[in-house]
Formats: structure tokens, C-alpha cells, sequence
């Protein structure tokens, strides 16, 4: 999939624009694959209620031309160019099932066959929808240095040596390096870390991220067009194209399998008939032959299976987006996974509470302490400290004199004393996490460590994926090799890749592709998107995911439970192994009735009453999926 973007998907300088997404009935495909669908129950119900056959016939002829003109016309085309394609199988199947009296099951495939066009269509209109708004994360105009001053120019005449006046609140313009002032980034969107970062003169930052309370002089080091929020639309744009089109095992085989049905119907007419068999009898044998040996059955093997284990995962809260994504989901044989948002909830939390001796405080009061400081602030460090006091009930001194110094931490005045809230020099403590130093009056008097929460399910959904695959996922992350370690050892993971921008996960799952794996990537960021787009096959993490990882995925865990991902997986193994059993059943009943209507004489009626058989017995094999054993079996055990 190609997307054009356009200044007008763009944003103002930190204000992104509203953006419109593709709705399922603005696509005409959807519409056609709606007015089949009520003209078949229109036809069902006509059915049912014993009404005259014209009452039934007419809405049936509505669906069969509603679902049936666009793939009919494509197949049609195709077929120009010497190649039997699926679409008008599927079409013809149809029909020659509604010339032996069987409209129903005809105008039953007709309308899943629309449905499921409609829904790939949804999904590719929804990705383009998302690369396009991404750029919305970028401001569309800089405030550039001069000799005598300022100007404000758009962010595409930007050259590298420009100086950038990033002001407090602002999206940054460009990839540069900070020249002057000290001031926080919130630099989530390409990094993945949850904690904004804080900048001084020599740091680099990126396009589109947000500042913090301080201004910043910005000297630009990329052009506009090799921003690291550009490469990620590009990576994201490359991916979906080159991410080779599939197709459903059994649509892999289908092309060959109608060109030999045609051409053996055709036998089965001529041959006999060269030879001086009636003209009737040949076209009737020609005829049996043809809906005998006729897909419907090897269709229907395929699709139930896999659209009830889409609808079982749906009930238990996630999304997979077409029968085609539930397929590969069975495929994988390695899996990466990102780290915030993804194993962790993405979010800090006080983890420990450490009072210095002679302080005078236990651990309640110096909470107490640090969140009154602290609760006129918006930083998230903040409001993780004053989240902790409100959970054990602390109450909270009114406080005045409040100031925030960029990367410096706050200062204010709490029953008469001066409290100082910030980062310690060693900003990490031993577990990865965040210390957090309180002084009262200049003196110190004790220290806060705040860490991003593990999901509680992360050591069993990676030792589930670690069974499936054989091998123990990789952890791939933006944030710094400690905290990623922290992450690791509690998760049983031991591949660990750290400091990755976008572009280094897609690199590191297109070198575990190149080994001849495929590989699974989980993730929930705008950085993840790429590596979803990329990888064999992507799941979101729904609940913090943001728009363009959710549509960039072939699946989307909604309750955001990170015990889904290996039980999704194991389902569509599960689904897969149905697709096949149904396929040995389809295929024996398909050759037994051809050898028959071959080699003896196959009465047209039985040998209807076996295709519908098997299509049935198929169908119902696949439905097994649907009951809530099938998921339960897939489900981790918390460890």
C-alpha cells in the first residue's frame, strides 16, 4: 500500500488536526457487501416462511449481483490476462450451485465472499487513514533564529544549520542537537520510553516530540524529509508494500484446482462424445462432473474454522482483522516484543519509599512530603508520587511558592519549610528504576524510586510464546539498556536490544526473517508501528496503542492482557489443524464422487446430496472453534 502524504495531514506547530477516519459504509465495497447481506435474509426469510418461490427468488438475485458484480468483473479481467483468479471462481461456484437448486448455499458464499472483501478493504482504507495523520504529530512551522531575530517558516524550508526556538509546550521542529537551554522531551512516540527525557546543550532530540517548561536553542541536524517521524511513515509505507500479498492456504492452490476442473469437465464432455455417446447423457455426466469436483466444499473448509476462531478471539477481547491475519498468526515461529506499553504498563509507580536516618520521617510522611511538593506539577513522575500518596490515604499539606525547574525537579514551600523534589545525580537506581531525591531545607531526607509496572501476566504470556515457538522472544526497546535489563530478567528474557530507534526494530525482525523465521512482533507505539508493518505478523497492545499501531497490526488485543497473544497464537494453530482435517474431508468426498460419476454412473441427485454432505460436515468441523474450550486451551498459566 502506497500513501501520499500532503501538508494538509499535517498540524500547526503542537496542536495536531483533526483527522478523519475511513467509516466502513464510505467504502463501496462495504455497501455492495451490505445490500447482499439483507437481500439474503430478505431470501432466508421468504424461505422459512413458505412463501411463493418468486419471493424468495428475487431478494436471492439482489445478492447474488449485489456481492457478486465487482469480483465477477475482476475475475473477469484477470481472466484477460490468462489467469483463472479466485474472485470469479468464487463466482462461478456460486452460480452453479443456484443452477442445480441450490440458491441458498450459492447466495451464502456470495455473501461471505463480499463480506470479507469489504472487511480487507476496511482494513487497508484504516492504515492509510493512520500513515497519513502521523505526520500530524509534526508541526507544520518552526520558529527560526535570524541575525536580527526570529521567523516563522514552514517546517519543509528548514535546512540543516538552521537554529530552532523551541518554546515551553511546543512540538519540536526538527532532528537537531540542543545548543542552549535545559528542558524536558517527551519523546515517547519514537523511543517508546515513558518518562519524559531531559535535554541539555549536546543532546540530540527529534521531530515531533514535545517539550517540556523550558525553551531550548535547536540547531537542525537532519533535513525535514530524513526526520526520524519521516523515516517511520516511509518505513511503515515500504513495509505494507513489500510485505508480500497473502492469500489463504487454500487460495494458494485454488487457481490451479479451477483450471483443472475446467479443463476435466470439458473432457468429461468431449472425449465421450467423440466417441458416440448421446449428447444428453454426455452433458449430463459433464454436468454432475462439474458440481461434483465444484470448490464449495474445499472454500467452506477454509473459511469457518478461521472466521470462528476470529469471533472466539473477539469475545475474549481481541480483535484479529481478517481470516488471512488469523492464518499467519498460526505461522510464527519467533516473537519480539517491545517493552513499554507492552510488558510494562507504561506508566511510573512508586516502588520505594526510603527515609534517611536522622530525617525525623518514616515512609508515609516523606510521601507525604514529596506529593505536596510535587502536586501542583503535571509531570508524570509527579503524579505517579501523589497517585501513591492518594493510595494509602496520606493527606496533603497545602503548599505555596511553587516553581518547576526544567529537568531539575520542583521547589515549594510545605508547613514553613522548603521542599526540593528531583532526580538524583545517579538517576537510576539498581533495579532500573527512577530515584527520585527529597531535601527539606537544603538538607536530604530520603529518596522516592519510581519504575514502570511489569503487566502481571508478561512472565507467563513470554514463557507461553517461548513454548510455541521454540525459542525465548526477543526483547526490542527504545529505552536504556538497565531498564531494559530490569524488564528482561523479570520476563525470563535474555536477547536483549536496547536504545532502538524505529528503524532498528524493523531491522532487528527483517535479520530474524532473513534466518528463515517468522516472527511475531507485539508492540503498541507509534515507534512499533514499522516493526508491526514489517514483521510476519503484528499484534497491538489496544488500551495505550496508539492509531497507526492499531491499524498497522493484523490483530489487536482490546482488554489490553498480554495472556491473549500466545493464546491467539495457539487458537489459529488450532484453527490451521481444522483447515486441514476439513480439507481431507472435502478432498475424499471430492475424489470418491468424481471416480464414481467416472468409472460407474453417478445419479445427478446423490450426487448433489454428497457435495451439499461434505460441505456441511465441513462446515460444522470448523464451527467447533466457536466454544469457550478453544480458547481456555491457550490461555498461560501465571507463574
Amino acid at each position: 500500500m502506497s500513501v501520499t502524504l500532503t501538508p494538509s495531514s499535517t498540524a500547526s506547530a503542537g496542536v495536531p488536526t483533526a483527522r478523519r477516519r475511513t467509516r466502513l459504509l464510505a467504502l463501496p465495497e462495504a455497501r455492495w457487501a451490505l445490500v447482499a447481506l439483507v437481500a439474503f435474509l430478505v431470501g432466508l426469510a421468504a424461505d422459512l416462511g413458505g412463501a411463493p418461490l418468486w419471493a424468495g427468488a428475487i431478494p436471492y438475485a439482489v445478492a447474488y449481483a449485489a456481492g457478486g458484480w465487482e469480483p465477477a468483473l475482476e475475475g473477469l479481467r484477470a481472466l484477460r490476462e490468462k489467469t483463472l483468479d479466485v474472485d470469479l471462481l468464487m463466482v462461478v461456484a456460486a452460480l452453479g450451485a443456484a443452477a442445480i437448486g441450490q440458491v441458498l448455499d450459492g447466495a451464502l458464499l456470495i455473501v461471505i465472499f463480499a463480506t470479507s472483501g469489504a472487511l480487507e478493504a476496511l482494513a487497508t482504507a484504516r492504515t492509510a487513514d493512520s500513515v497519513r495523520g502521523l505526520l500530524d504529530l509534526a508541526p507544520t512551522t518552526a520558529t527560526r533564529l535570524t541575525g536580527g531575530g526570529e521567523e516563522t517558516v514552514p517546517v519543509a524550508e528548514l535546512a540543516v544549520g538552521d537554529v530552532l526556538l523551541v518554546r515551553p509546550g511546543e512540538r519540536i521542529g526538527g532532528d537537531g542537537t540542543v545548543l542552549d537551554g535545559v528542558s524536558e522531551a517527551d519523546q515517547a512516540t519514537i523511543t517508546g520510553e515513558s518518562l519524559p527525557v531531559v535535554k541539555r546543550p549536546g543532546d540530540e532530540v527529534f521531530a515531533g516530540t514535545l517539550n517540556g517548561t523550558g525553551a531550548l536553542r535547536v540547531r537542525v541536524e537532519r533535513d525535514p524529509g530524513d526526520s526520524v517521524i519521516a523515516r517511520i511513515v516511509t518505513l511503515v509505507e515500504e513495509a505494507s508494500r513489500t510485505k508480500a500479498p497473502t492469500q489463504l492456504f487454500i487460495e494458494r492452490i485454488e487457481q490451479r484446482y479451477a483450471v483443472g476442473v475446467v479443463a476435466a469437465t470439458l473432457a468429461v464432455f468431449g472425449v465421450p462424445l467423440a466417441f458416440g455417446e448421446d449428447l444428453t447423457d454426455a452433458l449430463l455426466r459433464a454436468m454432475t462432473f462439474m458440481i461434483v469436483a465444484s470448490p464449495c466444499a474445499v472454500v467452506l473448509a477454509t473459511m469457518p474454522p478461521l472466521l470462528s476462531a476470529i469471533a472466539n478471539a473477539g469475545r475474549h477481547g481481541v480483535l484479529v482483522k481478517s481470516a488471512v491475519a488469523m492464518e499467519r498468526l498460526g505461522e510464527i515461529d519467533a516473537a519480539a516484543l517491545d517493552k513499554t506499553g507492552t510488558l510494562t504498563e507504561g506508566a511510573p509507580e512508586v516502588t520505594a519509599v526510603r527515609p534517611l536516618p536522622g530525617s525525623g520521617l518514616d515512609e508515609d510522611a516523606l510521601l507525604a512530603l514529596a506529593a505536596a511538593a510535587e502536586h501542583p506539577s503535571e509531570h508524570p513522575l509527579a503524579r505517579a508520587v501523589v497517585a501513591a500518596a492518594h493510595a494509602r490515604g496520606l493527606p496533603l499539606a497545602p503548599v505555596t511558592d511553587f516553581t518547576a525547574a526544567p529537568g531539575r525537579g520542583v521547589t515549594a514551600a510545605v508547613e514553613g519549610a522548603v521542599v526540593t523534589v528531583g532526580r538524583a545525580e545517579a538517576a537510576e537506581a539498581a533495579d532500573g528504576g527512577t530515584v527520585v531525591r527529597v531535601t527539606r531545607d537544603g538538607t536530604p531526607v530520603g529518596t522516592l524510586t519510581l519504575t514502570d509496572r511489569l503487566r502481571h501476566d508478561a512472565p507467563a504470556a513470554a514463557s507461553a510464546l517461548a513454548s510455541l515457538t521454540g525459542t525465548a522472544p526477543v526483547l526490542l526497546t527504545g529505552d536504556n539498556a538497565h531498564t531494559a535489563a530490569r524488564v528482561a530478567t523479570a520476563t525470563g528474557l535474555t536477547d536483549i536490544r536496547s536504545g532502538l530507534l524505529p528503524e532498528d526494530k524493523v531491522n532487528a525482525v527483517r535479520d530474524l526473517q532473513a534466518a528463515g523465521r517468522k516472527v511475531l512482533f507485539v508492540g503498541d507505539g507509534v515507534n512499533d508501528a514499522p516493526a508491526l508493518a514489517a514483521a510476519h505478523a503484528g499484534i497491538a497492545m489496544g488500551r495505550a496503542g496508539s492509531d497507526l499501531a492499531l491499524e498497522t497490526a493484523d490483530a489487536v488485543v482490546v482488554r489490553d492482557e498480554l495472556a491473549a497473544v500466545p493464546a491467539v497464537v495457539r487458537l489459529s494453530r488450532t484453527a490451521r489443524r481444522l483447515v486441514l482435517q476439513n480439507l481431507v474431508i472435502a478432498g475424499t468426498a471430492i475424489t470418491g464422487l468424481v471416480l464414481w460419476d467416472l468409472l460407474g454412473h453417478l445419479p445427478l441427485p446423490l450426487g448433489v446430496a454428497g457435495h451439499e454432505g461434505s460441505t456441511v460436515l465441513v462446515g460444522l468441523n470448523g464451527l467447533r472453534l466457536l466454544r469457550e474450550s478453544a480458547w481456555r486451551s491457550g490461555q498461560p498459566q501465571h507463574r
